[in-house]
Parts: structure tokens; sequence; C-alpha cells
């Protein structure tokens, strides 16, 4: 072969080659797209709003540890949301409930209203788990200057907790909102004006959960976890019912204490030795961020559950 037409040859090939190695690596970069910066698995959820797709973001598991989500749970966050709108709320019984539950000193499950079965509603207030396991949560309705103290002790301790917050508290902390995200952390909804939902009308009620959940897209970029806890613990069968047609799930709780009260706050031992005495499987805590006490004692409640070989998961394992 001459040596123009070889080297003619030799170039066409070269660009051939670099053409395809260009491509492969595009693909990868595409294949590579639910991985946040650090290279660490993003969550991806997907949510179907009324008779429409809303579009899918992507989430980062966080970077303070609280990353070890298992297959079950992220599947459970792809599920295709939802949404009932043909219920006949008329015919389900509004009466008022406020949620009770009795505690167990035996380090098992407490006790709780029992008028109806609550769980026929997808409501919970325990996660049905043998293993040890606690699901730590918090009520955000305003901020009283512990929420960055609290995430930093969480981020220490790698454990991850759901924070059920108002939309004030989104529109006046959106940096801890958007920090309670970023860490692997649950935002879930607490209503817009946390009022008596029962004493509200069916349409009234969805707007608290809706105008709060589009509130914190708008606000922070991300999607609301759809976990609901009702205001001050007062629900009925139709509030119940309404939450589910919304694909939410409703949270209650299986222990408590007086933390919400910032004028008469428990001592911070107290809070340890009220998890020492009750803690049990699957157990959710209601906690406040407003308590100073839980400030200080949840360090040492965290270490003291885990020295009991406790671990703690998240509320997506009630959607599973």
């Amino acid at each position: 072969m001459k040596p123009k037409k070889r080297n003619f040859v030799i170039g066409v090939v070269f660009v051939i080659l670099a053409l395809g190695l260009f491509t492969l690596r595009r693909e990868q970069s595409a294949g590579n797209s639910g991985f946040d910066q650090n290279g660490k698995v993003g969550m991806v959820t997907e949510e179907k709003g009324r008779k429409k797709t809303k579009g899918k973001g992507t989430e980062s598991t966080g970077q303070n540890g609280v990353e070890n989500v298992e297959e079950g749970q992220l599947s459970s966050q792809k599920k295709e949301r939802v949404i009932v709108e043909d219920t006949d709320y008329d015919a389900i019984d509004n009466t008022l409930y406020s949620w009770w539950f009795k505690r167990n000193d035996n380090h098992e499950k407490s006790g709780c209203q029992d008028d109806f079965d609550i769980a026929e509603f997808d409501a919970h207030y325990t996660v049905p788990v043998s293993e040890k396991k606690i699901y730590i949560t918090f009520d955000c309705g305003y901020e009283n200057g512990y929420t960055a103290d609290i995430l930093d002790t969480l981020k220490e301790e790698q454990v991850p907790a759901a924070f059920f917050v108002t939309q004030t508290y989104i529109r006046d902390n959106i940096d801890l909102v958007k920090r309670m995200k970023e860490e692997g952390h649950l935002v879930c909804n607490h209503t817009v004006t946390h009022p008596t939902m029962p004493s509200k009308s069916v349409e009234e009620q969805k707007k608290e959960l809706l105008t709060c959940e589009q509130y914190m897209k708008e606000a922070t970029g991300y999607d609301m976890d759809l976990f609901f806890r009702p205001p001050k613990g007062e629900y009925s069968k139709r509030t119940l019912q309404m939450a589910k047609d919304l694909d939410y799930t409703t949270v209650f709780w299986s222990m408590a204490y007086l933390d919400y009260d910032v004028n008469n706050q428990p001592s911070g031992e107290h809070v340890v030795e009220h998890f020492k005495k009750y803690y049990h499987p699957g157990a959710i805590p209601l906690m406040h961020n407003v308590s100073v006490a839980n400030r200080d004692a949840l360090s040492r409640v965290l270490k003291n559950l885990k020295k009991e070989g406790y671990g703690f998961g998240t509320l997506y394992e009630l959607k599973e």
C-alpha cells in the first residue's frame, strides 16, 4: 500500500475509534445520572398528581452516613402515587378522636385506642417489626434554636429521623428543611395551619395537606415525603380516609412525654430515663424540636439505644 493511502486509512480508523469511545462515555454518564456528586446512589421518587404525572426528582441519600437505605425502602419510594377521587366521604364517620396510648414498661408494644383499627386507613403508631428497631420522629411547628443541634447529633450518630413540618416552619426555616433532606432525613406533612382536622370540610383538609406539600416543593426543590401526622393527634375515620386517598400514610406514636411546652420543660435526665423505660421494637417516639431537653438528651438517648442492640429505621418501611 502506498504511504499516502496507508496514512489516510490509519486516519479514518482513528476517527472511528475516537467517535466510538466518545459515544460509550456519554452512555456511561447517562447511566450514572442517579448518583450524586460523591458517587453515592440517589433516591429517585416519582409521584402521580391529580390525573397527571409530576416530574421526577432525584434526592441524595445524604452525607452523614444515613445512606444505608434497604433496597425495599428504595422500591417503596419509587412507587407511583395514586390519588383516589371518588370516595363518598358523607358515608364515613367523622367522630372526633384524640390519639392516646398506654405505656408498657416491659419493652413491649404500647397499647392504644381500640375504638377501631386505624391500620384499615393506612395509619400506624408503631412499625410492625419484631427486630430491635426504633423510628425517631420530630414535630416542627416553629423554630426555637435547637434543630441545628439536633441535626448535628443525628449526623454524628448516623441516625435517620422524620420531621413533620408545617408550611410556616418551611417558610421560616428553608435552609434547615433543605439540610434535613440533604442529610438523609424525611420531611413529612404536619399541615399548613395546624388545625383540628375533623372540624374542617374534606376539601379544606385536602388543601391543608396539598398546599403544604406543594409549598415544600416550590420553596426547597424537594418533594415532601408522603407521611402525615394529624395536628394535636386529633382525627376521625373520615380524616384518615382523606389522607389515605391522597396516598399519605398517617403516623401517630407509641412513646411521648411533655416536651412541647417551652415554659415547662423536663430535664434532660428525665428524657434519657423515659427512653430507657419505654423503648420497644417498632417504637415511634414523638419528640418536639422546640425542646431544650430533647436537644440536651438526644445523644445519650441514641447511644443508650445502640447499647441495647437497637438500630434505627425509616418510616418508608410502612409502605413496603
